[in-house]
């Protein structure tokens, strides 16, 4: 009798074991949080779109869930990173060090105001002949291609020039038209656009802002115009 209670419980115990490794138990990640830390003090910390901190934060990260975190700073690049807490996934960490880097494009360019506004030249020592001629020479020696010209009419429009860089695209070109002939006066606009993103084709308008920066290249195109055109 008692061989038999034994053997009843040893099969109880086998069929008991097999059910639980037919049925493991859910693991219940529940929510993390990452202390985020960036190289800038003041960069901005953004979770999911809205801003957490500057410098560093704590974020959460929901169970079975993915959040983004963006640093941004002028004159740096914006770094994002995602957080996922999933199974089968690498858990998020408990600290996160983001090292931000120089934006080429900001560092390539500097603020002006006189970027994408019409800048007046009168002239009154030369003729139109010649000032025209001249206008040309200045014109070409920043971008070497000319799309649209017409003496007659004044007006003169060079073909994008463009440049890319690691978050940006950034395309120049200048717009010069005869605003009156007497005095003789011309309207010079030097248009700096940007997209905001890497490799935007020139011909991709509606990718592209007015850019309140304009590239080192091009920084002294205007004062050239005014000392020159008289």
């Amino acid at each position: 009798m008692k061989l038999k209670v034994l053997i009843m419980l040893f099969l109880c115990s086998i069929a008991t074991t097999g059910a639980n490794l037919a049925s493991p138990t859910t693991y219940d990640y529940g929510k993390k949080k990452v202390q985020v830390g960036s190289s800038e003090a003041d960069a901005e910390i953004y979770l999911n779109g809205k801003m957490v901190g500057k410098g560093s934060a704590v974020i959460t990260v929901p169970k079975n869930d993915c959040v983004t975190v963006i640093a941004k700073k002028i004159g740096f690049l914006t770094e994002r990173i995602e957080f996922c807490n999933k199974k089968k996934m690498t858990a998020p960490p408990k600290t996160y060090y983001i090292e931000m880097k120089r934006d080429d494009a900001y560092d390539a360019s500097i603020q002006t105001d006189i970027a994408n506004v019409d800048i007046e030249l009168k002239s009154n020592a030369m003729d139109k002949d010649r000032a025209w001629k001249l206008i040309n020479q200045i014109v070409l020696s920043y971008i070497d291609v000319i799309e649209m010209t017409d003496k007659e009419t004044g007006y003169l429009r060079t073909a994008w020039s463009l440049k890319t860089f690691k978050q940006n695209t950034v395309r120049t070109r200048m717009i010069v038209k005869e605003s009156s002939a007497d005095p003789l006066t011309f309207k010079v606009k030097l248009v700096s656009e940007a997209s905001g993103i890497p490799m935007t084709s020139v011909k991709s308008d509606e990718l592209y802002k007015e850019w309140d920066r304009v590239l080192r290249s091009y920084s002294n195109v205007i004062s050239e115009f005014q000392a020159r055109i008289k």
